[in-house]
Parts: C-alpha cells; structure tokens; sequence
C-alpha cells in the first residue's frame, strides 16, 4: 500500500511574501481517495498538531486535526477543522493550488467563508480583501477570479457538496490515523 508523504504548505500574499507555512502535513494517496474528490482531481493533506510558521517567524501549533482539500483550478481551498463539538469548516478565498515535489503553494486573498458545526455559514475578512485590494493593485483578473471562487464556496457550501460531507472528513482522518498508529507500533 502506498504511504502517506510528508507535505509542507505554503500560502503567499499578492506580492509574493510568505504569509503562512504549515510545517508536517500529510498527503492523502490516490488509491485511498474517494470516487467523487478523484474525480475532481482533488489534493487532501491530513494534519494533527502540525507546527505553523507566520510570516514574522512566529510559530505555534495547531490544536486541532485538520483534513485540507485543494481543487485544482478552484479559486478557494477548504479546512476541515476537526473540532470537539464538531467539524468546522474554514474556507480561504485563494489561487488555484500548485503542487510541486512536497510543497503545495497557493496564493490568499484574504476572504475567508466559515460554516460552523452546527451549519452557519459566515464570509470574514472583507475589509482585509478591500485593504489589500487596494494596497497590491489586484489586476480585474484577480478581483473577477476572487468573485468568483467565493460565489462558486459558498454554491458548494449551501449544496451539501463535496468536500462539505462530515463522513467523508472523518473517513479520512481515522484512515490515516489508523495507519500511522500501526506505524508506530
């Protein structure tokens, strides 16, 4: 069976300065995707207690296991939050992924969608997008493709669609988890 790799993610800011860097993350193998992310191309990187590093050098750690899906030519990626009173979904207006080697990339643009545990859907970070806007002169390229992706979350949010499913969150997470214990063992 093909192992989970070891993947390091790396957002960007507009102007090209490293935002974030999720240091230990996991990537999901094609043979343990499910039908309908294959489909999609979908990259899903499993993390638990993985250190994060911010732009000013600070690093902590994350408190929470998290299951990340990154859809090719999709302008927004999707964080699973593994929560106690449930799985909270943290959504990041951003570029299309790149994967090249071990590092993912992607470029945030700062709008963020939340749906609770519970399904409240919230989108943050609107005057951090306008600042920024303004501040990195998006092209109308970027401003369209920024509408656009967090139309086409939000579409997928209140559908149920994938990546949105509980069962398909935990599936994930207890697979790897399962094989990284009988690693260890």
């Amino acid at each position: 069976m093909e192992r989970y790799r070891h993947c390091v993610i790396k957002s960007f800011k507009h102007n090209g300065h490293l935002h974030r860097t999720w240091q230990q993350n996991w990537l999901v193998p094609e043979e343990l995707m499910l039908p309908e992310h294959a489909a999609e191309e979908m990259i899903v990187l499993i993390n638990r207690q993985t250190p994060i590093q911010e732009s000013d050098g600070k690093i902590w750690i994350s408190r929470v296991p998290a299951v990340s899906f990154f859809l090719p030519g999709q302008w927004f990626n999707v964080v699973a939050l593994l929560e106690e009173g449930g799985i909270r979904y943290y959504c990041n207006v951003a570029s299309p992924p790149y994967l090249l080697g071990d590092v993912l990339t992607y470029i945030d643009y700062d709008l963020d969608v939340i749906r609770t545990a519970d399904g409240l859907r919230f989108v943050v970070d609107q005057d951090e997008y306008d600042l920024h806007k303004a501040a990195y002169h998006y092209p109308k390229m970027v401003d369209e493709k920024v509408k656009e992706g967090l139309n086409s979350l939000i579409g997928r949010i209140d559908a149920g669609q994938t990546p949105f499913q509980e069962q398909h969150v935990m599936q994930y997470y207890e697979d790897w988890h399962r094989q990284n214990d009988e690693v260890n063992e």
